[in-house]
């Protein structure tokens, strides 16, 4: 019961939005460390660490000051 979705080939632009996810994504934690199980790479995507957004931002721009 699963049809594919295909944009019209005059619309290029239908995938961008989760292109440029996908790629933030990858970029901000994928590269930036190593997983060794599914299970680590999915608790990393998927969940903040068991912080709150707001924690989670702090965290993530004082990872961000020591990595540059």
């Amino acid at each position: 019961g699963v049809r594919c979705s295909m944009s019209r080939p005059e619309n290029c632009w239908a995938n961008a939005v989760v292109e440029s996810f996908f790629a933030s994504l990858k970029i901000e934690l994928i590269y930036l460390r190593r997983f060794m199980t599914r299970q680590e790479a999915q608790a990393a995507i998927f969940t903040l660490g068991d912080l709150g957004p707001e924690k989670f931002e702090r965290h993530a721009l004082l990872v961000e000051n020591r990595v540059h």
